[in-house]
């Protein structure tokens, strides 16, 4: 069984092998695996992890059984939308999806912010199994972006009002 916990410094070598992993297993066939493999060096690695890890308004978990990763998460209150948190990352291995982690991990960083009205993220347009699940959960589109980290990619903005 896993168990939702914030994450600390100790833990962000393994995190960064686990979106490595992730990243590869969902994005290969968007991106490319060398783009993927370029992605995850730039912000999947410990040091930008870290980055993640020192904000102040935010909040990383890592579902952990405690023997490995099954999942992480990060949100972080957004620096240009007021009362707006945003889900940046939010990722379960493969073997471990439809269990419920991404939905545990979910249902902890969504009243980590009480202060945020709404959760506000961006997810890529072709990755239907993340959309639906992200429906799922209560968010709604909002609008569409273009990706910031690799080649164009149409993004979706989803978005979630927080009732507490």
């Amino acid at each position: 069984m896993f168990f939702v916990r914030t994450a600390s410094e100790r833990d962000l070598a393994q995190v960064s092998a686990l979106l490595s992993a992730t990243w590869h297993a969902t994005y290969d066939t968007l991106y490319g695996a060398d783009k993927v493999s370029e992605i995850n060096a730039r912000r999947h690695s410990v040091p930008a992890l870290k980055e993640w890890l020192a904000r102040k308004d935010s909040e990383f978990v890592v579902a952990d059984d405690g023997k490995a990763f099954a999942g992480m998460g990060y949100a972080a209150m957004a620096e240009d939308r007021p009362k707006t948190a945003v889900l940046h990352q939010l990722s379960v291995l493969p073997d471990y999806q439809r269990q419920g982690i991404g939905r545990d991990m979910f249902a902890e960083l969504e009243t980590c912010f009480p202060d945020a009205e709404t959760m506000r993220l961006h997810v890529e347009k072709d990755n239907l199994l993340a959309v639906s699940f992200f429906e799922r959960l209560g968010f709604a589109t909002i609008g569409e972006t273009v990706d910031d980290f690799a080649a164009g990619i149409a993004m979706l903005i989803l978005e979630k009002r927080l009732d507490f």
